[in-house]
């Protein structure tokens, strides 16, 4: 009898489908400071999370006989004041894994003033992900970034503001460069301009009297040169909350300095709705993106 069930058993775990989900630490070894979460982390509305303190990175990755190599961080918006976790996060890593590609969502500290700890995090989230490439079966070649809203921000600052690593760094995943291959934003915040930028990203990550350098760093459409990668933007014509513009400034920064750009802007939509399924046109974009991968030779 418990020879039938221990087969039982084993029977049910081979239909299993191989792929994984795991969360870890971003910092194993102790998070950089300055740590400045005011106070402890705090999960509502069981998909938000703020006052993030500890990062994590947690990975998706696909069945290995439909894996492409391909991997992605997404960084989940929220206006650098919460993280929405769930359509701007754990849902597009799902989608992504069921297509072969990894999805690996970021959850990062948020800033209190302190503008460079989302940017040390999301850089520190591709090294990780280029040190564990071999693990996880991903080329390291194909480590792409993705970001919505602020998080979109955040993106758009890994590609503008990346190095090559530390070749001479004690610690293996210093050694790895901070570039991503490829860029998907959707609906971002690019600018730190006042004029045309979504105010609360604006204050909740510079403060509430910046100064110029650190508007000029932090305005990514300034930032873009040939070495940006290739990039993915859409948005909603009627995005009342972050102006178009900032998706348009880009673009055409990339266009300027002769980066592949592709760019989507869907005629309703409103502001947010990532994965969320509206049975609208703007629901399309999730395809598109796929096709754009496939035309950039990402997938198959």
């Amino acid at each position: 009898m418990k020879n039938l069930l221990l087969l039982t058993l084993l029977f049910m775990f081979s239909l299993q489908p191989s792929f994984s989900q795991e969360t870890l630490k971003l910092w194993p070894d102790g998070v950089p400071g300055p740590n400045v979460s005011p106070k402890p982390e705090e999960v509502f509305d069981s998909v938000r999370v703020r006052y993030v303190s500890e990062p994590t990175l947690t990975v998706y990755l696909p069945e290995k006989k439909k894996n492409s190599g391909t991997a992605v961080v997404i960084c989940p918006g929220g206006g650098y004041w919460i993280e929405a976790m769930d359509h701007e996060g754990y849902d597009f890593a799902k989608y992504l894994q069921e297509r072969g590609i990894a999805g690996i969502v970021l959850k990062y500290r948020l800033p209190y003033g302190h503008s460079n700890i989302p940017l040390q995090d999301v850089q520190q989230a591709i090294r990780t992900v280029r040190a564990n490439a071999q693990k996880w079966g991903i080329d390291p070649n194909k480590v792409g970034i993705a970001g919505f809203s602020a998080g979109g921000h955040l993106a758009s600052t890994a590609e503008t503001h990346f190095d090559a690593g530390n070749p001479d760094a004690s610690e293996l995943i210093a050694r790895e460069s901070s570039r991503p291959d490829f860029a998907i934003l959707g609906y971002p915040v690019i600018t730190m301009n006042k004029a045309w930028t979504h105010l609360g990203s604006r204050e909740n990550l510079l403060g509430k009297n910046p100064s110029k350098e650190l508007v000029k760093k932090y305005s990514n459409e300034l930032q873009v040169t040939p070495q940006t990668p290739p990039t993915f933007i859409f948005l909603a014509d009627d995005d009342d909350v972050v102006p178009p513009k900032n998706s348009v400034e880009f673009y055409m920064a990339l266009r300027k300095n002769k980066v592949p750009a592709e760019m989507h802007i869907f005629a309703e939509g409103g502001h947010g709705f990532g994965m969320h399924i509206s049975g609208k046109p703007h629901d399309q974009w999730r395809n598109l993106v796929i096709d754009w991968m496939r035309v950039r030779k990402l997938i198959p």
